[in-house]
């Protein structure tokens, strides 16, 4: 009697600890997800500086002194310089770290380890959101101390996390490279896509109107204008024109619409990628 007590406490209390092991499966691969590209000085060092540092020089010391500390211009500059952080870490992220494991038989080793078979894209996701934190809390304290946007807390919170889950489609697009590309041609395909997105985005400078139409396909475009709606700011090329209404592009919910169908398309190519071929 009571070891078919004990027996059926013990099947009883089975799903408790499965569940118990999932949560510290994906916990686990996440921790050393981060702590691998932390401890990759080629990877952590650029993604991890260069935004503040080029934020300092470009956006505040080079723009501010252009404008003459126009209120408007310190805005757009701390949006585009935080957009243009969280770009990278996503799309070298995926793109290079898959396509190194994938070459090197790390998936297939993975396949065959008692893991949950998300855990390996959801610990590369938030190591980018992880990073993604790193990048707004430095341009957050370099704001405050020389850039002076004027923001409120609230607003830097809201950017900060608006940002954070707008590197999604970044992520999404480097895993389809990753999942297609060799390891040493992997970092040549993330660049071919990362500087039109940079570049189409609008982050830096106006666009020329013959090159307008191509602004659509780029994701750094719709998140640069869901981020300026929160801060109350026009975009550069509503600044160099004059205008100072809403953009004629579309709102909120089509930008948003357009970032996550861009997610779910490379997503979903690179998944069934994946499951195909590995």
């Amino acid at each position: 009697m009571s070891t078919t007590s004990f027996a059926l406490g013990e099947l009883q209390s089975t799903p408790a600890t499965l569940r118990a092991q999932l949560r510290r499966a994906y916990f686990t691969e996440s921790k050393f997800e981060c702590l691998r590209a932390l401890r990759a000085p080629a990877f952590a060092i650029p993604f991890l500086l260069s935004p503040v540092a080029l934020y300092v020089l470009f956006g505040v010391l080079l723009a501010g002194s252009m404008s003459h500390g126009d209120a408007a211009v310190a805005k757009i500059m701390f949006v585009n310089w935080s957009i243009f952080g969280v770009m990278g870490p996503g799309m070298f992220g995926f793109g290079i770290f898959v396509a190194t494991e994938r070459e090197h038989g790390l998936l297939t080793l993975k396949r065959a380890l008692p893991m949950p078979t998300a855990a390996y894209l959801l610990s590369k996701m938030i190591m980018t959101m992880f990073f993604s934190a790193i990048i707004m809390l430095s341009l957050v304290i370099a704001a405050v101390t020389f850039g002076h946007p004027g923001l409120t807390f609230v607003q830097y919170l809201e950017i900060s996390v608006l940002v954070m889950f707008g590197s999604l489609p970044f992520c999404a697009v480097g895993l389809f490279i990753g999942t297609r590309a060799s390891a040493k041609s992997a970092p040549a395909f993330a660049n071919l896509a990362y500087l039109p997105f940079m570049h189409l985005g609008g982050l830096f400078y106006p666009l020329p109107k013959a090159v307008q139409p191509l602004e659509f396909i780029s994701p750094t475009f719709h998140l640069d204008k869901l981020a300026l709606r929160l801060v109350g700011a026009p975009s550069l090329d509503q600044l160099a024109t004059g205008m100072s209404g809403p953009s004629s592009h579309g709102g909120p919910l089509v930008y948003g619409a357009v970032l996550a169908g861009i997610t779910l398309f490379f997503a979903v190519l690179a998944i069934r990628r994946l499951a195909r071929v590995g």
